[in-house]
């Protein structure tokens, strides 16, 4: 499968105002690492009993009602929630967990403006649609959870080839989805021309560049 096209099961979250904090809680916000937060997703939810940061999913006592804990949304990919998502605290661990736990898209009603724009530096595409789109989707996904295909590219979702909905994403932030770039690959983009600014300040102010002082 491509960047471009994202299929696969959709799991849905009926509800309105899921914060950072019930999608990752404080006390797995310890490590500084970038990935290994798939675990820890959902955790007042997902599990009965209390985690660590160097427990596992399969050290847990699973919450069985819990849709991410059933079958087949245990390998959902795509994210079908209401309004306000990812509301609260910028913690970049919210899209971190969502990542590692192989989501590729979340589509609600509204986000929260910094998980939002976080969600663009990290290979998770946050898609905004009415409450009346959502809806429907909430209808099919119900019925047909693995039957959605989300054309990036041509900013469509389908349902089973029957109809689609169009979305808005700026075509510079949806070229990190697609190409996989974070903010240090934008920046590598204009690698040479860094080099020739640096290389001309050197000639022009030689003397910042002088350490033998």
């Amino acid at each position: 499968m491509s960047n471009s096209i994202i299929t696969g099961i959709v799991a849905i979250f009926d509800r309105d105002n899921i914060d950072t904090d019930q999608i990752i809680p404080t006390e797995y916000l310890k490590s500084i690492k970038k990935y290994g937060f798939g675990d820890f997703l959902f955790d007042g939810w997902r599990y009965l009993d209390e985690g660590k940061l160097n427990m596992t999913a399969d050290d847990r006592l699973k919450n069985n009602d819990f849709i991410l804990n059933q079958e087949p949304f245990n390998k959902s990919n795509i994210l079908l929630t209401r309004d306000n998502f990812g509301c609260g605290s910028s913690r970049e661990h919210a899209v971190w967990a969502l990542r590692d736990f192989g989501f590729k898209a979340v589509i609600a009603s509204s986000f929260g403006d910094i998980f939002y724009n976080n969600c663009f530096k990290n290979s998770v595409l946050p898609i905004k649609l009415s409450k009346e789109e959502v809806s429907h989707l909430f209808e099919r996904a119900s019925s047909s959870p693995d039957s959605f295909e989300i054309d990036l590219l041509k900013k469509e979702i389908k349902v089973d080839n029957d109809f689609c909905y169009s979305f808005e994403v700026k075509d510079s932030l949806l070229d990190r989805i697609v190409h996989n770039l974070d903010d240090v690959d934008i920046t590598l983009k204009d690698k040479l021309l860094i080099q020739g600014y640096e290389k001309e300040r050197q000639k022009q102010r030689a003397w910042l560049f002088d350490y033998s002082n």
